[in-house]
Order: structure tokens, then sequence, then C-alpha cells
């Protein structure tokens, strides 16, 4: 399982990597192997402003669907159409191609409330 030390995690399992003052947003390699085969992602909520902890989408994988929450609040800026026709990219490169959103954040200092590789591994280990 991968931990990307360079990302920043939430308790809900999604990963963020900071680009200026955008941010990418998927879900971690734990939360795909939990998840099992993703069949589909459905985010409507690009152009959307949302607060932090809203529910941006959903990924249904073929046992359950489960909600994806917003790590930091911001506007939605894109989705990964690419997801729309492979939503396998999510278990074939949670971390890369998996990406899900990008939002363009309304409040820098929510990073600081985000757990660091090695905080997100001791509460999944937990």
């Amino acid at each position: 399982m991968s931990i990307p030390a360079e990302l920043k995690y939430t308790q809900d399992h999604e990963w963020v990597r900071v680009e200026g003052d955008v941010v990418v947003v998927g879900v971690t390699d734990f939360a795909q192997g939990e998840l099992g085969d993703v069949v589909f992602v459905e985010i409507e909520t690009e152009g959307e402003t949302l607060e932090k902890g809203e529910t941006f989408g959903t990924v249904e994988a073929v046992k359950t669907v489960s909600d994806l929450f917003m790590p930091v609040g911001g506007e939605v800026i894109e989705f990964n159409e690419a997801l729309a026709d492979d939503p396998e990219l999510v278990n074939k490169d949670a971390y890369g191609e998996g990406w899900m959103i990008k939002i363009k954040m309304t409040d820098v200092a929510q990073l600081d409330e985000l757990m660091d590789a090695e905080a997100y591994k001791a509460m999944i280990e937990a």
C-alpha cells in the first residue's frame, strides 16, 4: 500500500496534492483497496463552491457506493473527465491518473488541518 509523503490526507481517505492555490484531490490507495473494483465516479459539483466536509461526489464500486468529501473549502474547478470512461483508473493509479477533482481553495490555512503521511498511516493501522 502506497502513502506518498508529499501529499496531505483526510480522515475520510482523500488525498490532497497542493499546486499553488489549487489542490488536486483523489481517494487513497487504502480507500480504493477497501472499495474494490470502482465501476463509476459521479461528480456533478464542477463550478460549485463548497465548504470543507461537504460532499462533492460519489464513487461506486461493485459492492458499495461511498460519498466523497471536500478536504478544503473552495470552488471545484475541474473534474477528471477520464474517469467517466475509465473509472478503474482509481484502482490502477490512485495518486496519478485516478485523481478526481481540482479545487481553487478559499482558505489555504485549512491545509494545516489535514494529516501528513505518517499520521494517515497511523490512523489506518490503528
